[in-house]
């Protein structure tokens, strides 16, 4: 009996001394910090922006809507596992990499960053603010009363003030057709359409472009290029437009102006800037007399 007792004041002591979690502590088991804190050690062209805005959803979907942001050239990815055994060309090499990215539990040596990594600035930013959250916390809330406080009066009791509407964090659309909208505007990398590798070439040198060697799928558009820092899309143009006489190139101008007018507004409907790329002064000229409102490059490098 008395060693019974012992053995219950032993354990009534050692939870006593049981240090509190700390606030750090707690805020990573919050789904979106555990996000933040795992995308954190990672390379991101974007500085983290696009994994602050899909950090509330779970990691694997987080991992398919930010692959794109990922700087594939500093990271390489190892299939220890064996469940993304797939062929490494084309587009599954594509797959494999989201696959063991997307994994929910993280596999040490399956994803692997070439040098340092430079914490991605909005990430940074989102982890200090719930940080700073979490303290501001536990400065404020009180310690448990044993009494109830007598309640204040409503002639003493100081207003609240209302919520400014502005949080760290978009809210996370709700209604399925936003839901739905903002899928579409996501781009994803899909192969070059081929059959004009001129064409792909001009594409794929364009400066600052995010996907080389890859078309990008957008609203339902599949565009040449894109460059992530300026949101911009682009649709390049790489016909012999000077081989053919005055009359000859304004008729092409004016056929190919609809299809022009369509990728700008199917662009600009998800946010993105859109540049037509030409490979002539003479092409450029003939399009923004058709239209001022585009955006034309020649494009000196093609």
């Amino acid at each position: 009996m008395r060693l019974r007792a012992c053995t219950a004041l032993l354990l009534f002591l050692s939870a006593c001394a049981t240090p509190a979690p700390s606030p750090r502590e707690r805020v990573s088991r919050n789904p979106r910090i555990a996000n933040l804190q795992r995308a954190v050690t990672l390379p991101w062209r974007d500085g983290g922006r696009c994994v602050v805005q899909e950090a509330s959803q779970p990691w694997p979907e987080l991992a398919e809507r930010c692959f794109h942001a990922l700087d594939h050239d500093r990271v390489r990815f190892n299939d220890l596992t064996g469940r993304c055994a797939v062929a490494s060309t084309g587009t599954a090499a594509l797959g494999i990499g989201l696959c063991v990215l997307a994994a929910p539990e993280l596999v040490v040596g399956a994803v692997i960053v070439v040098g340092v990594v430079v914490v991605g600035v909005v990430i940074k930013e989102a982890l200090d603010a719930y940080e700073l959250r979490g303290s501001s916390r536990e400065e404020v809330e009180p310690e448990p009363q044993t009494k109830t406080a007598p309640k204040e009066s409503s002639a003493n009791r100081k207003p609240e003030p209302e919520p400014s509407g502005q949080d760290w964090f978009p809210p996370v659309p709700t209604d399925p057709l936003d839901r739905e909208r903002r899928r579409k505007c996501e781009p994803v990398p899909v192969p070059h359409r081929g059959g004009d590798d001129g064409h792909n070439k001009c594409a794929d040198t364009i400066p600052n472009n995010g996907f080389p060697g890859w078309d990008v799928l957008v609203n339902g558009k599949q565009f040449d290029a894109l460059q992530l820092a300026t949101r911009t899309l682009w649709e390049v143009k790489t016909d012999d437009f000077d081989i053919h006489s005055p009359h000859s190139q304004r008729f092409f101008a004016r056929v190919k102006l609809p299809e022009s007018k369509r990728e700008k507004m199917l662009a600009e409907a998800c946010g993105y800037k859109f540049v037509v790329g030409v490979r002539s002064p003479a092409h450029k000229t003939a399009l923004l007399a058709l239209d001022p409102d585009l955006t034309v490059v020649v494009m000196d490098w093609c």
